[in-house]
């Protein structure tokens, strides 16, 4: 018996094979995949604390850091404007107000270390330019009050307006 079976199995899939067997049809093609990059960039900054100003002890420093974030090799110019006193300001010096006062304290903004290149809003002129890396790009802004200003005791404020362009 098992041997008929298995013949008789062995039958059916011979006619099973031997009959109109179908097999698939297959068909390819291909698409592309793109995507465009353009320049783009954010920009922001942290706060310039100088901290207690006495107009006996000469000038006063400090920091702001500014971070660009580019897509890299994006070429641009970071700007500082003169400030929300500027009709106080003199030339290229900003000025802070005082808040219960309506006096005035002068300081400058620097894109150097030794303090000699003023950092201005003017592309070409005195702007910082960079050409964007792979990571964020940090530039330090370097502030200075100058010693000898004699004005009322109170806390002094300005606010300046960072612009990258690119």
């Amino acid at each position: 018996m098992k041997t008929k079976t298995l013949a008789t199995t062995m039958g059916l899939l011979a006619v099973t094979l031997g009959g109109n067997v179908t097999m698939a049809a297959t068909d390819t093609t291909t698409f592309q995949v793109t995507a465009t990059v353009e320049d783009a960039c954010t920009v922001s900054a942290t706060d310039l604390a100088f901290g207690t100003y006495d107009p006996n002890t000469g000038d006063l420093d400090g920091t702001s850091t500014i971070t660009a974030s580019c897509t890299e090799s994006t070429t641009y110019d970071i700007g500082l404007d003169t400030g929300q006193n500027a009709a106080e300001a003199s030339g290229t010096t900003r000025a802070m107000a005082g808040d219960a006062t309506t006096g005035y304290l002068s300081y400058e903004l620097y894109s150097d270390s030794g303090r000699t290149t003023v950092w201005g809003d003017t592309v070409g002129t005195d702007t910082v330019s960079g050409t964007a890396s792979a990571a964020d790009d940090d530039h330090t802004v370097y502030g200075q009050i100058p010693g000898g200003q004699f004005v009322p005791a109170d806390s002094y404020t300005d606010t300046i307006a960072v612009t990258i362009t690119y």
